[in-house]
Order: C-alpha cells, then sequence, then structure tokens
C-alpha cells in the first residue's frame, strides 16, 4: 500500500462570497477531488470557520475548522500542515516542510502608492518572505514572472507560470444584448473606473438608453466616491454600482452586455475580460504589456488616459448591440490557451515534486 500523502491549503479564501482567488482556488480543488488512480493524495483545507461550497468536497478531501479570526495572525499561528498550498500570496512564517505559493501580482510592491502603509507593508514583508522561503513560486503570467524576479531577485527557475483557467459564462436562455457597458472585478485605483465612468459619458452621447453597470467591492485608496463622479459627468442615473451579484446574476450581465470595459493599468493576469469573451462580448482594455499577453487579438486597446479615444471604441459596440459582436476566430484562439484542468495538472505536479 503506498504512503498516504498530505497536502495542506490555506482555505481562507474560500470563505464567504467567492472572488479572484477564492474560485482560483476553488477550481483547482474541484479538479484534485475528482482525480483517479491518486488514493494516496489526501487535502487538508486549513480555515477559520466552517467552509459551505459543498461542490468542493470529496473522499480524499477533509476541512478542519481552526478558529482565530481570518487574518494574518491566524495565518501566523494556526496552520501547521506536513505540506502547505498557499493559493493568495502569503504563508505562515515558521512553516518547517514544502511550500508552494501563488503570487498573483505585486501590484503592492511595484506600487504602493495604492495601498495604505499598514495594508502595503505587511504584504511586501510577508509575500517576499513567502517567496524567498518557498520551494516554488507559481505565478499566473510572464509578466507577473518578470516581477518577482526584478523585485524579490528570485532565480527565474523557481518561478513557475501557470495560467489560470477560464470560466465559460453561458446564462439560461438567449436574452437581447443592450446598451450596457459592463465592468467585473474588484474596484482598485489601478483600473481606473473614474476613467471609464468618464468614456461612457462621451460614447452614450443620444443613447437615452445606455447603461453603464460596475460590479465590485469597493478597495480604492485613496478612496474614490464613483457615486459622485458619475454625478459629476451628469450621468448618476445611468452608472449601476453593485458591490456584488451572484453567479446567476453575473452570466446574465455578461449574455446582455455590448461592451466589456476593464482599463486596468497594472494586473497579474485579469480574468474577467476573459469571462466577457466566453459570453460573446467585445472587450476594451488598456494597452500594457501583460493585456497584449493574456488577450491578444482577441481584446481592442486603448491608451492610459485616452478618453476620447477610449469612448470611440466604447461607442463603437454601443451603437449596434447584438448586431456586432467579439472577433470569434481571435477570441477562440486566445481562450483555448486557458485550461483549468491543465492549470490543476501543473499545479499539483509542482506540490508533488516540493513533497519530494
Amino acid at each position: 500500500m503506498s504512503r498516504r500523502r498530505v497536502i495542506g491549503v490555506d482555505a481562507r479564501e474560500l470563505l464567504g462570497a467567492t472572488t479572484g482567488v477564492g474560485r482560483y482556488l476553488g477550481e483547482l480543488l474541484r479538479r484534485w477531488a475528482a482525480q483517479p488512480n491518486a488514493d494516496d493524495l489526501h487535502y487538508v483545507l486549513y480555515a477559520p470557520e466552517p467552509l459551505t461550497m459543498a461542490d468542493v468536497s470529496g473522499a480524499r478531501i477533509e476541512t478542519r475548522v481552526l478558529p482565530g479570526g481570518r487574518g494574518t495572525w491566524w495565518e501566523q499561528t494556526t496552520l501547521r500542515p506536513d505540506v502547505f498550498f498557499a493559493p493568495a500570496y502569503t504563508a505562515p512564517l515558521r512553516l518547517r516542510m514544502p511550500l508552494v505559493v501563488t503570487i498573483h501580482d505585486i501590484s503592492f510592491t511595484a506600487h504602493p502608492e495604492w495601498f495604505r502603509w499598514r495594508e502595503g507593508t505587511r504584504r511586501r514583508l510577508l509575500t517576499r518572505s513567502a517567496a524567498r522561503r518557498a520551494h516554488r513560486v507559481l505565478t499566473d503570467s510572464e509578466f507577473s514572472r518578470e516581477e518577482i524576479h526584478k523585485h524579490y531577485r528570485l532565480p527565474p527557475e523557481r518561478i513557475e507560470v501557470i495560467a489560470p483557467g477560464v470560466t465559460r459564462r453561458e446564462a439560461a436562455g438567449s436574452p437581447p444584448r443592450e446598451r450596457m457597458v459592463l465592468y467585473a472585478g474588484s474596484l482598485f485605483n489601478r483600473r481606473r473606473l473614474p476613467d471609464l465612468i468618464a468614456a461612457f459619458t462621451l460614447a452614450s452621447r443620444g443613447l437615452a438608453d445606455a447603461r453603464l453597470v460596475i460590479v465590485g467591492d469597493n478597495r480604492t485608496w485613496p478612496a474614490q466616491d464613483l457615486a459622485a463622479v458619475a454625478a459629476s459627468h451628469g450621468v448618476a442615473d445611468r452608472v449601476e454600482l453593485r458591490s456584488y451579484v451572484g453567479d446567476e446574476e453575473l452570466d446574465s450581465l455578461y449574455a446582455r452586455a455590448a461592451v466589456f470595459g476593464f482599463l486596468s493599468e497594472y494586473e497579474g493576469f485579469g480574468l474577467t475580460p476573459l469571462e466577457a469573451l466566453t459570453a460573446g462580448v467585445p472587450i476594451v482594455v488598456l494597452d500594457t504589456t501583460v493585456a497584449r499577453e493574456v488577450y491578444g487579438r482577441a481584446a481592442t486597446y486603448v491608451v492610459k488616459g485616452d478618453i476620447d479615444g477610449t469612448a470611440a471604441a466604447l461607442r463603437r459596440w454601443l451603437e449596434a448591440p447584438g448586431e456586432t459582436t467579439a472577433d470569434s476566430s481571435a477570441a477562440s484562439a486566445v481562450l483555448d490557451r486557458y485550461s483549468w484542468d491543465a492549470a490543476a495538472e501543473r499545479t499539483l505536479a509542482c506540490l508533488e515534486d516540493a513533497m519530494r
């Protein structure tokens, strides 16, 4: 009988309304739980509260609830697995077993001005420490790999690029496209939502039924009052701000949107524009190195600060929603590069290598 191998996982990102990293971890776990011919592998999910994600379960997955809060103190004093996977930047400082950590981006190091002093300092110290101690650092793009190498002086061979997959967004039925500009994702200053509102204002002139829907938790610093920004442009009644929507509602928004706007100047990857492409929604993104890497020919690129150019790009899709769609061949070529099955397989291979 083969020896039981145990992989401990920091599962805090699966608590509550899962976004970003929580979805990333959930997709990996679903595939690991269903992996055939791997009965010797067991996964222990550590969390400070009971997990409610019923689909992240299986005979090889065990949850251990270790009370004490969700923050840094819990992480640093509670977790003691045999082999540890940290899917969200940081890990306990005193680990004495192999560590694999995923660092999705290092915006807090490259641009400390975007973060509160305390939060930025904590993230920089703990992420740098985890990166230096890890057997392998995983990241989502070649751009992030170069950033980690440059800022943390890690040998390139210790940094593995494993792109996430993309979840296909399909709404029930086939709702008609609307004159809707959609943005989905947490709200950060680097994503330039005031610019998107300004561009929408110009793009929607003469289109009384056009609207902009912004979905995401407001994490901006310095804080941005996007409702006030919309009011200052005279479009408060046509800009909808929603902090969170469930998967069914998000699928419906993708299915009805005419265009997806994502004006981020710094990302480790940028997943939601790809989700928009799976729903046939054209995407307008800021022209950056990582955007070119991830979206290729499937995006319309605009220059940072060019409100007129961004408005023109949005207007193209708003004028005839449903009649003009994303380039399906370009979108398919891009989307074919991203697979959750491949991401799960390669991530597990790194964990097994660490155990050896």
